[in-house]
């Protein structure tokens, strides 16, 4: 794959930094979510500095991720067989892997998604799955919550070289649990915001990001212009899409980046974000995609990543081997 940055070509594999980045992607994404469980549904103390001490609804191992990644699991899986994540090839893929996931009995899953897999059934295709969310959506009236875009990251990598792509791959991939456009658009505009982070090594601005906005592009403008206006406490109804979007980058910008070691800005904005409460390791996955697209898998702290594991029986260097081979840069034992 060959990314398009600045208007020059880079390719993956001939640049360690954006291979850092991009899996930092995974990896920040899944140390936010094991270290965010087990203060999930808390109101955690204005001090504290959260551990990966699992427990949380889901009963979990210090370290181990919840249902946010293993849902993000099947989309980095499809990315890193090479496939378009707009393609029925992909959708099917991800859809019977988000089945696999749920006939195990998964700890904690999202009343949402978990409505949608019941009816998709044991073996879905991507089109099933898709139309059992619009009957759910068209039963209760709404179908927003947060659980698409905990997951989203992933598509960033299949889609690295094109935002066009990436938007409509990002909205394709919500649909299969999640029918309402609110929701597909906020993973939208969360993938576009950190596909810029990993090309460009830069935190974003909307304006890096806002020609390729599905929708009203003034809403999401003013989405995020809340969210950098308000301090990160202010985001504590974030169990639907576009609350958990502006918890996640309310702590980010938020939290200042130290000058003498700024990579530390990954574990100081993610422990702003598990002090919003309530859905803290969704919050914390979904600020940790992005974190980990600035600063890179370097900066997860070796404590973690030593620990961090979940379905499908996976461990840290096995989200960095998917993420490598999502973007054509050869396998862990390659690079």
């Amino acid at each position: 794959m060959t990314v398009a940055a600045g208007g020059d070509g880079v390719a993956p594999g001939d640049d360690p930094g954006l291979v850092d980045r991009c899996v930092g992607v995974l990896l920040g994404s899944a140390a936010g979510d094991a270290l965010g469980a087990g203060y999930e549904f808390t109101t955690p103390a204005a001090d504290l500095v959260p551990a990966m001490i699992g427990g949380g609804l889901g009963g979990f191992a210090p370290g181990e991720w919840t249902d946010d990644t293993s849902q993000a699991v099947p989309i980095a899986e499809a990315a890193a067989r090479g496939l378009d994540l707009r393609s029925p090839e992909a959708l099917d893929h991800v859809a019977g892997r988000f089945a696999d996931w749920y006939a195990e009995g998964p700890a904690d899953v999202g009343i949402q998604t978990a409505e949608v897999l019941r009816r998709a059934g044991r073996h879905p295709s991507g089109a099933q799955m898709a139309e059992a969310a619009r009957e759910v959506h068209d039963r209760t009236g709404r179908s927003a919550g947060n659980g698409s875009l905990m997951r989203t990251g992933p598509v960033v990598l299949a889609h690295l070289d094109d935002p066009d792509a990436l938007v409509e791959a990002a909205q394709a991939v919500a649909a299969l649990t999640h029918f309402e456009t609110v929701g597909r658009e906020a993973s939208a505009v969360w993938c576009l915001l950190v596909r810029h982070a990993v090309v460009s090594a830069a935190l974003p601005s909307y304006d890096d990001v806002a020609g390729w906005v599905p929708g009203d592009r003034d809403h999401w403008r003013r989405v995020l212009a809340e969210a950098e206006q308000q301090p990160p406490g202010a985001f504590t109804t974030n169990g639907w899409a576009v609350g958990a979007l502006q918890a996640a980058w309310s702590a980010v910008v938020h939290t200042p980046v130290p000058a003498e070691r700024p990579e530390q800005h990954l574990v100081e904005a993610l422990g702003t974000a598990i002090r919003i409460g309530h859905d803290t390791d969704t919050v914390a996955a979904i600020a940790g995609a992005l974190l980990g697209g600035r600063w890179g898998a370097s900066a997860v702290p070796g404590t973690w990543r030593g620990i961090l594991h979940g379905w499908p029986g996976l461990r840290a260097d096995d989200l960095e081997s998917l993420a490598r081979r999502a973007i054509g840069a050869g396998d862990v034992s390659a690079g």
